[in-house]
């Protein structure tokens, strides 16, 4: 199974998420930067099997990429072969490591 990372640091709006997208995946030229043209192109034109994982996206960015996200979860429901997920940022608990530091 093909795996496509996308790395949510960098990505603050959708510009910035289809041109990480365009250089991970073989998009056809025609590729039109809409959530359609996503779903139409997991549907019928890439390779299965293939998941897609979306690494450490910001709370606020769960709110500016919902549809996304939504549009993700119902390819998958469709789509033979395609998975998605996503993981939100991890931050270290401050108390955590001061605890560590006393040991």
């Amino acid at each position: 199974m093909k795996t496509i990372y996308i790395d949510f640091v960098n990505i603050g709006d959708y510009e910035d998420f289809y041109e990480q997208l365009k250089s991970k995946l073989e998009l056809p030229d025609y590729f039109g930067d809409n959530l359609d043209a996503l779903h139409d192109v997991i549907s019928g034109e890439l390779e299965m099997p293939l998941h897609i994982e979306f690494v450490n996206m910001s709370v606020d960015q769960l709110e500016t990429f919902e549809d996304l996200l939504t549009t993700l979860e119902d390819a998958e429901d469709e789509v033979a072969g395609f998975t998605f997920t996503y993981y939100l940022e991890q931050y270290e608990d401050e108390d955590a490591n001061s605890d560590d530091d006393e040991d």
